[in-house]
């Protein structure tokens, strides 16, 4: 009977903790990331700016070689120092094995947890404010994944924000470091300063006039990497580039920010002088563009994920350009998100099919764009 009732008791424990979890992750399906806005300088090309910094706590093995115990103390040790953070003031506060693999996606399409998160969710944990501009991923491949996101090219903004954070951090937690090395990380080429800045830069034109890769070759020698919208391993869609720092090592902080600005400043250059030269040699292709991006989401009774992420960008650069009446730069950028499927999903209160999910989509995104 004891032993009934002792495994009865920590069930329930389990059963109340996913209860807490799942509602905690359920608060931020009514507030969407501020990163989504649209607000940022130069925000009809780059979306958003994003830096993440690479901690590791001394004397403990990288998650990837720790056992479940020594996950369990950084756990432990990171909500000690959350607890009196002033520059991340949480409302989630999360265990992702707490969590449903529906949940896992939700906030990895929100980008506060990584696929590798979402997927190994053991001895993981997410903090994140209430504008989800601020995060902290415990136990990736990093004991700790510092980010801050901020929308258009406000690289300066997102460092200062993590920069706060990480200070804040660092005098509570023994970080790994080497005074030849830097920050010590599972992977080499995040030894150092442990920096990753990362834009989204918007290139429609460019890619029209089949001019992206010249444009990105000027870049050659500027230790960058170019990946699609979800990162490492993704492929581009609808023209949004993700444009990294590559090497960290002997790198200051500052160089780095000032290389990948540079070249955010220079892509906008580019990217608005294609634009102009598009709209003014081949002006029937990009209305023809356009308007059969628009048509599609005003009648297409199936829309994947996929599909969708080629026609937004389309009618963004419509939008833009005054080719359409104009739909505001925000609902656009939510759609890259709230039209995922694991959103769709949560907003539907079921799981649904692949067939399900591209006809809600399709519905979902006429009312939500009022096309």
């Amino acid at each position: 009977m004891a032993g009934r009732s002792m495994g009865s008791s920590e069930e329930d424990k389990e059963a109340q903790a996913r209860t807490r979890a799942s509602a905690a992750v359920a608060v931020l399906e009514g507030q969407l990331c501020a990163w989504l806005d649209g607000s940022g300088p130069e925000a009809d090309i780059i979306i958003t700016s994003r830096v993440r910094l690479a901690r590791n706590l001394h004397g403990l093995r990288f998650p990837g070689a720790a056992p479940a115990e020594e996950r369990e103390s950084v756990c432990r040790q990171v909500a000690e120092a959350m607890a009196t953070s002033r520059a991340l003031r949480q409302t989630l506060h999360v265990r992702l094995d707490e969590l449903s693999a529906l949940d896992r996606r939700f906030l990895m399409e929100r980008r506060l947890v990584s696929s590798q998160s979402a997927e190994r969710p053991e001895q993981a944990v997410v903090f994140a404010d209430r504008t989800q501009t601020l995060a902290v991923m415990v136990n990736e491949e990093d004991h700790l994944r510092l980010q801050a996101i901020a929308s258009g090219l406000q690289i300066e903004e997102a460092w200062e924000a993590v920069r706060t954070l990480d200070d804040e951090l660092g005098e509570q937690l023994d970080y790994a470091f080497s005074e030849q090395f830097g920050y010590l990380t599972a992977c080499p080429t995040n030894t150092g300063t442990g920096m990753r800045v990362s834009i989204f830069a918007h290139l429609p034109a460019l890619a029209l006039l089949e001019e992206v890769d010249k444009a990105l070759k000027e870049f050659a020698g500027s230790e960058i990497t170019v990946r699609g919208f979800y990162g490492e391993g993704s492929r581009v869609q609808g023209n949004i580039f993700q444009i990294s720092n590559q090497l960290t090592l002997g790198r200051a902080e500052k160089a780095i920010i000032k290389r990948v600005r540079n070249i955010a400043e220079r892509l906008v250059g580019l990217e608005r002088e294609a634009r102009a030269r598009l709209l003014q040699q081949r002006p029937l292709r990009v209305r023809d563009l356009v308007y059969r991006a628009r048509a599609l989401l005003q009648h297409a009774q199936l829309i994947s994920s996929l599909e969708l992420m080629n026609l937004l960008p389309a009618v963004r650069v419509g939008s833009e350009l005054g080719l359409l009446p104009p739909i505001p730069r925000r609902r656009l950028n939510e759609l890259l998100v709230i039209a995922l499927p694991a959103h769709l999903q949560k907003r539907a209160g079921k799981e649904m099919d692949n067939e399900e999910r591209d006809a809600y989509r399709a519905q979902f995104v006429r009312d939500y764009l009022e096309v």
